[in-house]
């Protein structure tokens, strides 16, 4: 069976621990109230901290695998196998054992007769016994896959089943596995059986049904993130469309983390995914998957975080201000974050030696009002922009030195901060990069999880994609966002701010169609029409400043309080 390995004292003591090729086989069916999965409940087991967990049958690879190749029925062959997992050869041996380890484990036999169908209910029933002892010699290892075919006169149906999900095991842990996994529509008839010795208990769920009871049913990673995906289908024929159409696979590898559910793998898609692997590449667990306020986390020998304690729905997790090494132990702070002593303190705490350089990336209520407290406590030199229009910044921001955008500051000890103007989400915003890390200080220019408010009239949509666009110029390796973890492959999620943006503007100009002189409330409820209604009043703010783009494009007119398409409007 697939394990996932356990955790403990020992778990990274390992790191280099080498990978096992398992595959894992998904069995669904249709139900009268969607899709079903099967899972198996796991023998408890005082070795392995995921013993009575619900998984999906699968196991390693077996040396012995590949003699099963002989009896492999028509429609795949290993060069094919291969070329859809990505590997040179050997790939048809991961189909087998997962058609393999679903006999053992849950007693299905995806084998067929010469005219390609699965034996019939009553034909298998009518040999239970015989298939029972064939099912705990191979348990045993005292009999072959194929040989059971051959007795049978039955090819394995490998064309069934469908390349689903490539996982590895995360690093640092003593036992990693290379999983492959695959999904497969149950054989009509067959009844599934746990094996009593691996797996104790089974049952068919709705993918959302054994989410939504994770606190009953102990899932691991993979787990959950396939009944993610399956959970998107209502029904099997629509789930193997989707499997079946051409797409890429990746591995998802995730990452071992602590935090307040303790250590835990960390998915992929989870946002502390990439910092971790930055900040404990060995995977031992030394990374936190959550922003804990006014805890510092080192992200490198130059960079401190320190998160204040204003999570909300608009500042997600809280501020952050980050602290950059100099010379002769100096330090710079970007984003001295709200008016919060005990996060003016945090910061203060965090710095391994004295501040003497203060940068805002904006003024707004939750960035810059600290700055007027860390200057009395340090004397640092302030540095950053007033804003164009007063409503909505902090009044008390007051720089030393006002920027233009361009300049560079040579912090010393290897450390250039360089100014980019980056207005939009804000007149005054700027980007802090440093160069020797190529990684970009970004406020709220860009945000985790989430697209930043633009707000009329210091806010301009037009503005925004120029900046985002002129940083897609910019040789980076890291984002460090005002707000969230940091964030790799920074190219990746310029381009999908700037594809959101003007998807949400294209929505715009079909509602301007669809409705005609229309106010913008009657806009924002069709044009955010996948945006919670409780979120609209803040949607507002971006959707006016999509029309006042419009409007300069001429694509757009207002009339008094009534919004239309303009002359230079699409058809």
């Amino acid at each position: 069976m697939s394990r996932e390995p356990s955790i403990g004292r020992s778990a990274a003591a390992s790191p280099q621990a080498a990978l096992r090729a398992s595959a894992t086989l998904v069995v669904v069916r249709d139900a009268p109230a969607g899709i079903e999965v099967l899972l198996l409940q796991r023998a408890e087991n005082s070795d392995d901290r995921y013993g009575g967990a619900w998984v999906f049958p699968g196991g390693v690879v077996d040396a012995r695998d590949s003699d099963c190749r002989a009896v492999v029925g028509a429609g795949i062959d290993d060069a094919a196998a291969s070329a859809r997992l990505g590997i040179e050869s050997g790939g048809l041996d991961f189909y087998i054992a997962a058609l393999r380890e679903c006999f053992e484990e849950a007693g299905l036999f995806f084998a067929a007769g010469a005219d390609g169908a699965l034996p019939a209910a009553g034909w298998l029933a009518a040999r239970s016994d015989a298939m029972s002892t064939w099912r705990d010699g191979l348990h045993r290892g005292r009999v072959r896959l194929d040989e059971l075919c051959r007795e049978l006169g039955l090819s394995l149906a490998v064309d069934r089943l469908v390349y689903f999900g490539h996982w590895l095991t995360p690093i640092g842990l003593r036992k990693r596995f290379d999983t492959r996994f695959f999904v497969a529509e149950a054989p009509a008839g067959q009844t599934p059986a746990p094996d009593r010795t691996e797996t104790v208990e089974l049952r068919w769920l709705a993918p959302a049904e054994a989410l939504a009871r994770r606190g009953e049913l102990r899932l691991v990673t993979p787990t959950v993130k396939t009944l993610e995906a399956i959970a998107r289908f209502d029904t099997v024929p629509a789930l193997f469309e989707w499997a079946r159409a051409p797409r890429l696979i990746v591995p998802s590898m995730p990452h071992m983390g602590t935090g307040s559910q303790g250590v835990r793998p960390v998915a992929p898609d989870e946002p502390a995914w990439a910092e971790l692997r930055r900040i404990d590449p060995e995977g031992r667990a030394t990374g936190c998957y959550e922003i804990v306020p006014d805890v510092p986390v080192r992200l490198s020998p130059r960079i401190i975080r320190v998160s204040a304690d204003n999570g909300s729905v608009m500042t997600g997790p809280g501020t952050n201000t980050y602290l950059v090494a100099g010379a002769n132990d100096a330090w710079a702070v970007i984003d001295p974050g709200p008016l919060d002593e005990k996060h003016v303190q945090a910061v203060l705490d965090a710095a391994p030696g004295p501040i003497r350089w203060i940068f805002a990336t904006h003024t707004h209520p939750d960035h810059s009002p600290a700055t007027v407290l860390l200057k009395e406590h340090t004397g640092a030199r302030v540095h950053g922009r007033i804003a164009d229009h007063a409503e909505w910044q902090d009044a008390s921001f007051a720089p030393d030195e006002a920027l233009a955008g361009g300049e560079r500051f040579a912090l010393g000890a290897g450390s250039t901060l360089r100014a980019i103007r980056t207005p939009g989400h804000a007149s005054n915003h700027i980007c802090y990069l440093l160069e020797e890390e190529k990684t970009l200080f970004t406020g709220d220019h860009v945000m985790q999880l989430t697209t930043v408010v633009i707000n009329p009239p210091d806010g301009d949509m037009a503005a925004y994609l120029a900046s985002l666009r002129e940083l897609l110029a910019l040789d980076l390796e890291w984002l460090a966002p005002g707000h969230g973890f940091l964030m790799a492959q920074p190219r990746r999620a310029f381009e999908w701010i700037i594809e959101h943006r003007l998807k949400r503007e294209a929505k715009v100009v079909a509602a301007l169609r669809d409705l005609g002189p229309a106010p913008v409330q009657a806009l924002v409820e069709l044009v955010y029409d996948d945006v919670p209604q409780r979120m609209h009043p803040m949607a507002l703010r971006s959707l006016n400043a999509h029309l006042f783009k419009l409007r300069d494009e001429a694509r757009a007119v207002l009339h008094g309080d009534h919004w239309a398409p303009g002359p230079r409007a699409r058809a």
